[in-house]
């Protein structure tokens, strides 16, 4: 599974990416955190707020800071 946290690369970029690996972790799931910064990428996505949530290359989440429960309900739904 990858999870992509899309962002600057700010605050909240940082915890939710905290937040998607206390999620896999706890769940017991193998996943690569990648990290996307670059605007274009972004953009292609469809995402106009960030931090967004892509997990498996569909986004889950765009523009707030999902708390660890929260990822977690969009884990098992993939």
């Amino acid at each position: 599974m990858i999870i992509k946290i899309l962002g600057s690369g700010c605050k909240k970029c940082i915890a939710l990416g905290e937040n998607a690996k206390a999620a896999a972790d706890a769940a017991g799931i193998s996943a690569e955190i990648v990290k996307v910064t670059d605007f274009a990428q972004i953009a292609a996505y469809g995402v106009m707020s960030t931090p967004a949530l892509v997990i498996d290359e569909k986004v889950v989440s765009a523009g707030k800071v999902l708390s660890v429960s929260e990822v977690a309900e969009q884990l098992a739904a993939i």
